[in-house]
């Protein structure tokens, strides 16, 4: 018998609402994606291909001029758009966490690292503040930062990048969650630190059996890092796969043109290629197709 997957996204559809004069916009168009337990299932795309926003439906965050249209989103096998907003704040921090592309702004300025690591402890698990100050002390030293209770009285401008992002990495495992969204994670650290946080979020994951939502734009790191990759454009998912399958032969136009414009370790002479405009045209073509299709079901 088939594991219920960790999340299971069908046919989901999320835009702008028709204002007067104007038809509904899309901004994810049927997107079908499925993480099973322990998997790193990577979504990867341009900028403004819709990565962000399939991260924000999934933890339940749209901003408020957006709304679901159609489709699921299911955790754990529970109707995740569904519950009321109470419910779903529990579970947020607890069952599913988000680790952020920017640990300066992630992090409130005001508070010590203790506090805001404690917080969570708290609300989500009843612990008292002593006991938060001792758990969040071993989840600090679990991320490799020496002296933690040290760390523990600092506050984040106190810290350097890459600590921060460890803060954060601590934070998002501190309940053991089943499904955590990485958005972007080490877009604002230096090579070094970017390879340091890939190996500690990858043996974290590991240790704790936690499926990830891997959001990037960098398919070297779905390389080093994820099982299952999904490509993104204009807010559909247009190839997926497993990482052994789709690096070895892509079967799009726009997933072997992202490749060819990637730079390669082990050619590190060889021309990037940008992509040729008729392979995004085609897709953008597509898309508006889609979306005549759309409105003229939801109108039916």
């Amino acid at each position: 018998m088939t594991a219920e997957p960790v999340l299971s996204i069908e046919r989901l559809h999320v835009g702008l609402p028709a204002r007067r004069g104007t038809a509904p916009r899309l901004l994810l168009r049927g997107v079908d994606l499925s993480i099973g337990a322990g998997e790193v299932h990577a979504l990867v795309g341009e900028s403004g291909a819709g990565k962000s926003m399939v991260g924000r439906a999934v933890l339940g965050i749209l901003p408020a001029s957006v709304r679901v249209f159609d489709g699921s989103v299911r955790l754990l096998g529970h109707d995740w758009l569904g519950l009321p907003e109470t419910l779903r704040r529990k579970h947020l921090g607890s069952d599913i966490t988000l680790i952020p592309q920017d640990p300066q702004s992630a992090l409130n300025p005001a508070y010590t690292i203790g506090r805001q690591t404690g917080d969570v402890l708290r609300l989500h698990l009843g612990l008292d503040a002593a006991q938060a100050r001792e758990r969040a002390a071993q989840l600090l030293a679990a991320v490799q930062i020496r002296d933690p209770t040290q760390v523990l009285d600092q506050y984040p401008h106190e810290l350097s990048g890459g600590m921060r992002q460890r803060v954060l990495i601590a934070i998002a495992f501190a309940c053991r969650p089943k499904l955590i969204v990485a958005d972007e994670p080490t877009t604002a650290l230096d090579v070094t630190v970017q390879r340091e946080i890939l190996r500690l979020l990858r043996a974290l994951q590991r240790d704790e059996g936690a499926a990830v939502l891997f959001i990037t734009h960098n398919l070297g790191l779905v390389a080093k890092l994820c099982d299952r990759v999904s490509v993104i454009h204009s807010g559909r998912i247009v190839e997926d796969g497993t990482v052994n399958a789709i690096f070895e032969a892509p079967r799009t136009d726009y997933t072997r043109a992202l490749f060819a414009a990637t730079p390669r370790h082990d050619r590190p002479a060889a021309a990037l290629q940008p992509i040729a405009p008729p392979v995004t045209e085609a897709l953008l073509a597509e898309a508006r197709a889609y979306d005549l299709q759309w409105l003229r079901r939801q109108h039916a």
